[in-house]
Formats: structure tokens, C-alpha cells, sequence
């Protein structure tokens, strides 16, 4: 077992270096217990010091695994200011989505992972960027804020770099990038290299034999960074310690396949294990069977298509709305916010867990995305 109070090695000159990792051996849920989705948005009245105050005593109860940060990058200083006041000294991964508030407040809201139970740090350059931890038959690995090795390279080359760095890391971890299950890309002006992306993306998964036999589940929005990259990544992998622990692909029942329209991603992901069952909703928009979008010129519509392919993929592994544990809502306008807000209004759905960010989505015609992470306990 880790000492939850030194799992964080040293750094050492060396680059890309790896702490301490749990040995390979099973876990159970009652050594470690599931992970906990937790979402953070500022209440009425309430300033940053506030909300990080209330993330401060989340903390009494789980390690943080992954914080993610959405809001401009004009409160991002002030923010991590906050940050750094109440908690001193970060030893968990924080990464930064330019996704403003649509209600214009500094951040739009922030999501942790955490865990009851060990968690070990992945250093990459004297930062930590991600996280490793075991419970259910398998070890997980959240990778977060990972960027290219050179910013001079062209767009698609930043791809491939991105890529390769998280192979990298996650092979000193003891993963490798066939383990990833999950992808969050990031991309500065989406709309004017997308298919670019997609090019990229697909060449280096193409020597790439996944351990599920799919592709990973993927969100894939615009959104800039501090470091002035063509994009950022989010990544997570799982790696069974016993034939108890797998991840399949879901397919959705209203769409088709993403490959066939040239994104390398799959639909959803279902990870179960001894502590139960992980469903992971990409990116998810009003995308036709055919995979034209549709209903461009009607956001209530795109809205309601959009909610009720999602519903759809839950319902088809048995899980309902009141299941999710966490969700992104991404708006290409602020002003779409209220549609969305009536749709969980009609459909009794107030209290979905989701971040509304105002990001654009990969089509100059689609105006709203959601992605989803559902659980059932075992």
C-alpha cells in the first residue's frame, strides 16, 4: 500500500520521470472502493475562495485523481490563485479547458475524480500529469493537460506528438496507449483543422491494436490552451489484473459508427469490474444515421435529438438518466444554455452533474454537445 501522504516521489533531474506505482497485484473495492465523479459550480453570492473551500472538503474524503478546470483563460490565474491559497502545495493533476461560462462567471465549473483508497502520481517534466490507482480487478490510469513536444511543428504534427508523449508516459506507468479507453481532445480553432485532426488521429491508431478491440471512447471540441498548442489531451486507460475486469465498445442505437464519416472514435465505452459497471458517453451530437448532421438551423431540435440519442445508449445497457455521474454540456452560443435547461426541466433532469462550457463543437452546423459518464454498483 501507498502512504496516502508520500505516494508522490522526489523529482530527479532525469525527464519524463514516473513516481511510485501499486504493484501488480488485484485490489478489492474494499481495499480501494469505486471512484467518486464530483462537480463544483459557483452557488449564487458565492466568490472562487468559496467553491475551492467546498472542493477543499471533498478532500476529507477521497484523493483527488484528476481536477479539471473549465473557464476562460482570463481567469485562470485568479482561479489557480484560489487554488494555491487553500491548498497549499498540489500534488493531483489540474488541467484548464478554455471553456468559458455561458452565465459569464469565472469558471464554468469544475469536475474532480477522486478515490477512497492509494493513488500514485505520474511526473512528466516536474509536473505531475496524471494518476494511477486500482480497485475492481484492474488498474486505471487518468492522464491529463498533455500537450506536443514542440509547438513550431504543423497541427497535424502536434497530433502525432501529443499522441506518442502519452504512449510514452503511459509505458513508464506500466500501461500503453492499446490500454487507453477514453480520450478528451482539446483543439485551439477546431473548426479550421478538423479534418486535419482526424487525418492524424487515424494514422497513428492505425498500428494501434486496442486492448478492447475498439477504438476509444471520445469528446473532440475546440478549445485553446495557455501554452498557444494546436491542442491538449485527456486520457484514460485500464488494465485488467484479472478476467474479471473489461471494457467493451457500445454502439448507439440511433447513429452510426463515427468511423464511417472518418473520426477514429467509438460511441461509448463500458468498463466493468468486481465494483460494477462504467458506462462512457462520447461526445455526443445531433448526428444522423448517415451521419449528416442534423436539423442545422434549430437548436431546440439539435437539443432534443442530441438528449435523446444519449438516452438511448444508456437505456441500452440498462442505465437511466438518474445514473449519471458526471457531464459536459458544450455550447457553440451562450444564448443555447436555456435551451438545454428547459430540456432537463421538462424531462426532470435539474439534477444531472453537468458543466455547461461555452466551446465549439467539431461542425460549423452543430451548436451543442454532451458527453456522459453513467455507473452501477455491483
Amino acid at each position: 500500500m501507498l502512504d496516502m501522504a508520500t505516494d508522490v516521489l522526489p523529482h530527479s533531474e532525469s525527464e519524463d520521470l514516473v513516481g511510485e506505482t501499486p504493484g501488480n497485484r488485484p485490489v478489492s473495492s474494499r481495499d480501494g472502493g469505486p471512484e467518486r465523479c464530483l462537480t463544483f459550480q459557483l452557488q449564487a453570492g458565492e466568490s472562487l475562495e468559496g467553491l475551492v473551500q467546498r472542493m477543499a472538503k471533498a478532500r476529507e474524503d477521497v484523493t483527488f485523481v484528476d481536477v479539471l478546470v473549465f473557464g476562460s483563460t482570463r481567469s485562470m490565474r485568479t482561479v489557480n490563485d484560489a487554488v494555491k491559497r487553500v491548498f497549499g502545495r498540489l500534488d493531483w493533476p489540474i488541467a484548464w479547458v478554455d471553456g468559458e461560462s455561458c452565465e459569464r462567471q469565472p469558471v464554468a465549473g469544475i469536475q474532480v475524480v477522486g478515490f477512497k483508497g492509494p493513488v500514485a502520481r505520474i511526473r512528466c517534466n516536474g509536473s505531475i500529469v496524471g494518476s494511477v490507482f486500482e480497485y475492481g480487478g484492474a488498474r486505471h490510469c487518468l492522464v491529463s493537460g498533455l500537450g506536443p513536444a514542440s509547438l513550431s511543428s504543423d497541427r497535424g504534427g502536434q497530433t502525432a506528438q501529443t499522441l506518442e508523449r502519452l504512449d510514452d508516459i503511459l509505458v513508464k506507468a506500466g500501461f500503453s496507449i492499446s490500454d487507453v479507453m477514453r480520450t478528451w481532445f482539446f483543439l485551439d480553432d477546431i473548426l479550421s483543422w478538423y479534418p486535419e485532426f482526424n487525418r492524424a488521429r487515424n494514422r497513428l491508431y492505425s498500428g494501434i491494436r486496442f486492448r478492447t478491440g475498439s477504438l476509444p471512447a471520445s469528446t473532440g471540441v475546440g478549445a485553446r490552451n495557455a501554452d498557444g498548442a494546436a491542442l491538449t489531451l485527456r486520457a484514460r486507460a485500464m488494465q485488467p489484473l484479472d478476467h474479471t475486469a473489461v471494457a467493451v465498445e457500445i454502439a448507439s442505437p440511433l447513429q452510426c459508427p463515427a468511423p464511417n464519416y472518418g473520426s477514429s472514435f467509438s460511441r461509448a465505452m463500458e468498463l466493468s469490474t468486481t465494483a460494477g459497471r462504467q458506462l462512457f458517453v462520447s461526445g455526443t451530437a445531433s448526428i444522423a444515421p448517415g451521419g449528416e448532421t442534423m436539423f442545422p438551423e434549430d437548436i431546440v431540435e439539435q437539443v432534443e435529438q442530441t438528449m435523446k440519442v444519449v438516452g438511448a445508449i444508456l437505456r441500452s445497457r440498462g442505465y437511466r438518466f438518474e445514473d449519471v455521474t458526471r457531464a459536459v454540456a458544450y455550447f457553440k452560443h451562450r444564448a443555447y444554455l436555456p435551451v438545454f435547461r428547459d430540456w432537463c426541466a421538462v424531462n426532470r433532469q435539474q439534477a444531472l452533474p453537468v458543466v455547461a462550457a461555452r466551446c465549439d463543437v467539431c461542425r460549423d452546423d452543430l451548436g451543442f454537445e454532451i458527453e456522459a459518464d453513467a455507473e452501477t454498483s455491483a
